[in-house]
Parts: structure tokens; sequence; C-alpha cells
């Protein structure tokens, strides 16, 4: 826990702490022995204080009998190591154009360098975490990524090593969920050769969550939600108003992904697709065990 976020339940009155706990127990009750996959990203995960505080909420949510499984990002580690090598990164329509070389930077990045540090602070907080990714248990089965263009879908962008999920066998995600570990899980998949491909994590946080029946998908974010052209936070979006916000250009970049995999989690179950502020402490706690939303809700129809 901060020293901030301390120093404030000290200041609490002990009455107003637990008015506080009983308010989170019906959610607590609702969600008991359910799925909650996370994507973790944006600045949740290079602020050193949200970094511990989604740790902290990560362990909480296990602890109160809640299965939470973390699919983890890295853009912003893949471009230092890049530009470490001289190499500048390119992204077609929100998917990172991904080369050989590149392959190699983004498997040691993501299944080292970041999937162990997120381990590491889920076990510092109390949790027992186990990394993951697309080959251990067979996981993730891929096939290259045939990227249409958005405007011409007669042309194809070629990306390189990106994956498109063919398959996701969620075994060892199970098991390891029974044995009341949280599994995290980098979004590297394995194709037909062996060889490796980058997928948007985004899109492997959408079909685990469809994979699991997982009773809500939390899209960790560094902006408040989806905004509209005023900058205005849209607080709950259908599938046909996210189609006309994406034709009139008021959503592109990564968050076409973002969204993508969101609409196609809620029409096959998912019961809940938040996109959240991973800037506010605590934001995928408040999201879950009250009232209040700190983002945007995805809704099929």
């Amino acid at each position: 826990m901060t020293d901030t976020a301390a120093d404030t339940l000290q200041t609490i009155a002990p009455r107003d702490k637990a008015e506080i706990l009983a308010q989170a127990l019906p959610y607590i009750r609702q969600f008991h022995g359910k799925t909650m996959v996370i994507k973790y990203g944006g600045n949740a995960m290079t602020d050193p204080e949200l970094q511990q505080d989604f740790a902290e909420d990560v362990v909480l949510l296990k602890l109160v009998g809640m299965n939470p499984v973390v699919v983890h990002g890295g853009g912003p580690q893949i471009e230092q190591a890049l530009k470490r090598l001289g190499k500048k990164g390119e992204f077609i329509q929100g998917m990172r154009v991904t080369d050989a070389e590149t392959m190699e930077v983004v498997e040691w990045v993501l299944a080292g360098e970041v999937q162990q540090d997120i381990v590491g602070l889920i076990n510092q907080a109390g949790g027992k975490a186990v990394g993951l990714t697309g080959r251990d248990g067979g996981l993730i089965r891929a096939r290259k990524l045939r990227l249409l263009d958005n405007h011409d879908p007669a042309l194809e962008h070629d990306v390189g090593q990106v994956g498109d999920i063919v398959e996701i066998d969620p075994a060892v995600v199970k098991a390891l969920q029974d044995d009341a570990f949280i599994p995290v899980v980098s979004p590297i998949g394995f194709g037909e050769h062996n060889e490796s491909y980058n997928i948007n994590a985004d899109v492997v946080a959408s079909r685990l969550a469809t994979v699991l029946k997982a009773e809500k998908l939390l899209l960790l974010t560094n902006i408040p939600g989806v905004l509209d052209k005023a900058g205005q936070l849209l607080p709950e979006l259908t599938q046909q108003q996210v189609d006309a916000l994406i034709a009139d250009g008021t959503i592109s970049g990564g968050m076409l992904p973002k969204l993508a995999g969101a609409i196609d989690a809620a029409r096959a179950g998912v019961n809940a697709v938040h996109i959240v502020d991973g800037r506010v402490p605590h934001a995928m706690l408040l999201e879950i065990l009250t009232d209040q939303a700190y983002g945007t809700m995805i809704r099929s129809q």
C-alpha cells in the first residue's frame, strides 16, 4: 500500500471503514467464485505507486474468493528496448509491425522482463502468481494476422509476426486457478511450425475472457475511457455506437483492437466489459466492488 493511501486510511474513522467494507459485501457475494480477466496496461504499468496498488487489488480479489487472470501488454518497455537497438517501432491500425528481430525483442521484454516484474509485485503483495506465455500448456495457438485496411478491404497490410488467435486452450489457466494461483499471461502465441507470434494484449484478454466464461473483462488504459470528439467520457457504448465512432474517426489507433475485442467478448457472453482509467489508484477494485464507474462499459447491443 502506498504511503498516501496508508495516511488516508489512518484519517478515516473506524465506523466509516466498517461502512466501506459493508458496502463491498454484496459485490463480494455476487462475484464469489467468478473469473475476472484483467488487461494490465497504460500508466498502471509504469507508475510505481499504481503498480503496487494494482498488485494489492489483484491479491485482494483472490483472497475474497474471485479468480483474477492478468493479461499484460508492454508497449513502452518494447519501445525502449527497440530504441536501445537503434530500431523505431512502426504501427498500422494500432498493430505493431513485427519483423523477426522485433519478435525476439518482444519475447524477451514481455515473457522475461515485464511478466516477471508483475509476478514479483503480486507475490510481494501476498499472492501466488505464475507467469505463462501462449506456449505453456498449449495456451494460445496462432497464425499470421491478415490485417485488412479499415477503409479499403481489398488492401491487406503485412505486419510481420503479428498473430491472429486460432484457439485458446484454457486448461493450464484453470489448473492454476484451482490451486489458488494467479495466472499472469504474456500475449505471445505459437504457430503450427513452432514460430512465435506477437498478439495484441487486448485481443488476448478478450478471447481469454470469452473462453473462461468470465464474469467481467477489465481493460486498464491511460485515458478516462472512450471519449467523444469533444473529449467527453462516454460511460456506455453499444456495438452500433462504436461502429459509428470508428467511421467518423473519433476512435482510432490503439483503441481499435481494444474496442473490437471488447465487443466480441460482450457478444460472446462476458457479462460486463469495462475500459477502465488505470491512472486512478485502485480503479479496478472500485469498479468491481462499488457502484462507482471509472471508464466506459461496452454492451453487445
